[in-house]
């Protein structure tokens, strides 16, 4: 069962003729977690076949208009349609933002750590460096016992005790003692961690560890780097650097001025992969990813 992200806005700040405002969905086992919510972002999801009432989460990562304004007429699209229940994480002080408060609205405010859990993953917050109360997120999915049934058999391993030993740790089989690593071994987690806006800050590395997917902001190139750090964002170089450290399979770089055309998205994968050997790609709205 892949994650399935599709990228709705790719924009920094403001949008252009080729990127909306920045959004992306998470497609997990047919529920959609919404990753920021900028301008136009129901076009957008109609648009990329994202739809509305999939929708159980949305997590704001900081309050600047460019990241939450088109959660308005998201949020009258599904009173109209008579939703039953929206969650919206966000930081401190958005509650006030809201023009109404439906019956159907659950607002949480989000701080470091852990903030939702489901059946087979959990998704968790920590702070960036853009000024205020600015999160990254992270999507992990539960690691998972793969059984070496073969083995499991030749020892006596049939039936309910596969549950038996995967619950306990151990099982006995004929009297003989079996532990569960003698049968099994742990598949990890998917993980996949979006930094919101940021500049560049040693501190996600450790959040993006072995990540199968890290979202980074590129607002800019380098030769835009005192603009990019007067304003808190990063370049793609800083993105790259970032993702090096935290040793991850690919990095997607978003949040892109509108200064840059799509023709000029190759010097974005260059910078980068001077710090970066692995997979890069400059998210384009649309895109769909699986993981």
């Amino acid at each position: 069962m892949p994650a399935i992200l599709t990228f709705l806005g790719t924009s920094g700040s403001v949008p252009s003729l080729d990127r909306g405002m920045p959004s992306f969905a998470l497609n997990w086992a047919g529920e959609v977690f919404l990753f920021d919510a900028g301008e136009g972002v129901q076009r957008q999801m109609m648009r990329y076949k994202v739809g509305y009432g999939s929708v159980s989460h949305v997590f704001i990562s900081h309050l600047h208009l460019d990241h939450f304004i088109g959660l308005y007429g998201f949020i009258e699209t599904l009173r109209l349609a008579n939703a039953k229940k929206l969650s919206i994480h966000a930081p401190r002080g958005f509650e006030k933002l809201l023009i109404n408060k439906w019956d159907f609205l659950e607002v949480n405010e989000i701080s470091e750590g852990e903030i939702l859990r489901g059946n087979d993953y959990s998704i968790s917050a920590f702070k960036v460096k853009h000024g205020g109360r600015a999160f990254g997120f992270v999507f992990k999915e539960k690691d998972r016992i793969k059984f070496d049934e073969k083995k499991a058999n030749s020892l006596g391993i049939k039936g309910r005790l596969f549950s038996e030993i995967e619950k306990n740790g151990e099982v006995f089989v004929n009297g003989r003692k079996i532990l569960l690593s003698e049968v099994s071994w742990v598949r990890p987690g998917r993980k996949i961690v979006y930094t919101g806006d940021t500049s560049e800050d040693e501190s996600i590395v450790q959040h993006s560890k072995d990540a199968d997917v890290l979202i980074h902001e590129a607002t800019f190139l380098e030769d835009h780097r005192e603009e990019a750090e007067e304003r808190m964002h990063s370049t793609a170089a800083s993105a790259g650097k970032i993702a090096s450290k935290a040793g991850v399979k690919t990095l997607v770089l978003t949040h892109i001025s509108p200064r840059y055309h799509f023709s000029e998205e190759q010097k974005f994968l260059k910078e980068a992969q001077e710090h970066f050997n692995g997979n890069v790609i400059v998210a384009r709205d649309g895109m769909v990813l699986e993981v």
